[in-house]
């Protein structure tokens, strides 16, 4: 009779882990987002909401850093709530809520780079109707979970075949750049461009969470700490490393786009439909057709890659909760022979394929509004907390600068949410509230705190 194994294999190391977090970052966001974050602001001052989200991810990343080589496993910002906030009080609370937030805003990430992949393949599959679009994103979601249903020693090796083809699309992204880069097309700002007003803050909110979202999966390692090697070193290090090699890739990313291709002709987004793949645009001005369809099959390949690396991390996550006590223990299981959790997978899968259906800016600026709350601000409460209350706890990394790198995330975190429309908002708080009252009839069924008899 064959046994399931108890524990998982480590067996990502520092390029594994790296090329985890960076395919994940890098992903399908640049290539969709840039028409949008152009929108927001009217204009290439909107860089500004990226330079702002990189601010908020810099110190963020010190968070993850620090939280993540103290406590590796599974799992990944459940265990640090919980652990912050103590595991037999308000750290239940925060743990639930965490696990409650993730089951919406986990597969909205997920289903936001479906929709990407499906707006791509528009400009190979002309006339592409809403409903074959809906169509590719269940194939590309069955596709990702029949690549991620096998052992983490394949996967690894999958994580770093996809990264490969990730930095071989960015780089052809950045050469024709160089190649072709205009300072007058790049820089062509509008009046009023840099005006400090209301309407100035409330373009640049919206900037900033975009741009916070094509940075999201920074900390994609964490969620897989129960299979890193030497987890001290490497979970720092990889965060690190792929959060400033991002940054400069996106930063070349950006300029090559509008400094080849006006503004002009895709802002708005919502009135030029080439903005769905403006950078194929790009490649079929300076190459022709026949490269942009290539070059369309590349970022195609990038956007997979990025969704199985979120689905991968992100399956973890009901599982770590699961093998607590504190989700369902179905999602406990591990597959019989091959030792990853099969059951969280499916589920995680299926409801990204669902949140698919729904448009891709709503599914940003609701996956980011719903996770800032307990994840974000949650997290940097837990690191105060861990530092007064164990302050011989076992750091293999600790944050730089302590304390203010939290304080300035905490801040942008705040500046985020609060410009965010009213009506996302209201579905992040009440989603809040709901995960409040459930935790409140869990407890009490289960007789556990605050209901200890």
């Amino acid at each position: 009779m064959t046994h399931p194994p108890s524990t998982m294999t480590r067996r990502f190391g520092l390029v594994h882990a790296t090329a985890l977090n960076m395919t994940n970052m890098i992903g399908i966001g640049p290539f969709i987002t840039i028409p949008l974050l152009m929108s927001a602001l009217g204009g290439p001052q909107a860089m500004l909401g990226w330079l702002v989200a990189l601010v908020i991810v810099m110190c963020d990343s010190m968070v993850w850093s620090e939280l993540g080589a103290a406590m590796p496993g599974s799992g990944g910002s459940f265990g640090y709530l919980r652990q912050g906030y103590g595991p037999e009080t308000f750290g239940r609370l925060m743990g639930f809520l965490f696990v409650w937030q993730f089951v919406f805003s986990g597969p909205l990430e997920i289903a936001s780079g479906y929709i990407g992949f499906a707006n791509y393949l528009g400009y190979l599959w002309k006339g592409i109707t809403a409903h074959q679009a809906m169509l590719v994103v269940i194939v590309v979601g069955l596709a990702n979970l029949a690549l991620l249903y096998r052992r983490i020693k394949s996967i690894a090796t999958i994580t770093v075949t996809l990264w490969i083809g990730t930095i071989v699309t960015v780089i052809a992204v950045v050469a024709t750049g160089v190649r072709h880069f205009d300072p007058k097309i790049a820089f062509d700002f509008p009046p009023g461009a840099f005006t400090f007003s209301l309407r100035f803050l409330s373009g640049l909110g919206p900037a900033s969470r975009i741009g916070v979202y094509d940075y999201l999966g920074y900390y994609d390692v964490c969620y897989v700490g129960d299979e890193v090697e030497n987890p001290g070193r490497v979970i720092p290090r990889s965060i690190l490393i792929s959060t400033i090699a991002v940054a400069v890739i996106y930063l070349a990313i950006n300029l090559s786009i509008i400094g080849v291709v006006p503004w002009r002709d895709f802002v708005p987004a919502e009135a030029h439909p080439q903005s769905s793949f403006i950078v194929s645009i790009l490649m079929e001005r300076m190459y022709g057709p026949r490269v942009a369809m290539v070059f369309t099959a590349m970022i195609l390949w990038t956007a997979f890659g990025s969704v199985f690396a979120l689905l991968l991390g992100y399956s973890r996550v009901p599982y770590a909760a699961a093998k607590d006590g504190y989700f369902f223990k179905v999602f406990a299981r591990l597959h019989a022979t091959q030792g990853f959790p099969w059951v969280s997978l499916l589920v995680l899968g299926v409801l990204s394929i669902l949140a698919g259906f729904v448009s891709l800016g709503m599914v940003i600026d609701a996956l980011i509004t719903t996770r800032i709350l307990v994840q974000f601000v949650g997290q940097i409460g837990a690191l105060t907390l861990l530092r007064r209350r164990a302050p011989d706890m076992p750091r293999p990394y600790r944050m730089w600068l302590y304390p203010l790198p939290s304080l300035i995330a905490l801040l942008g975190w705040i500046f985020v949410f609060a410009t965010t429309p009213l009506p996302v908002i209201a579905f992040g708080l009440g989603a809040l509230l709901l995960g409040v009252i459930c935790f409140g009839a869990w407890s009490w069924k289960g007789r556990t705190w605050p209901f200890v008899t």
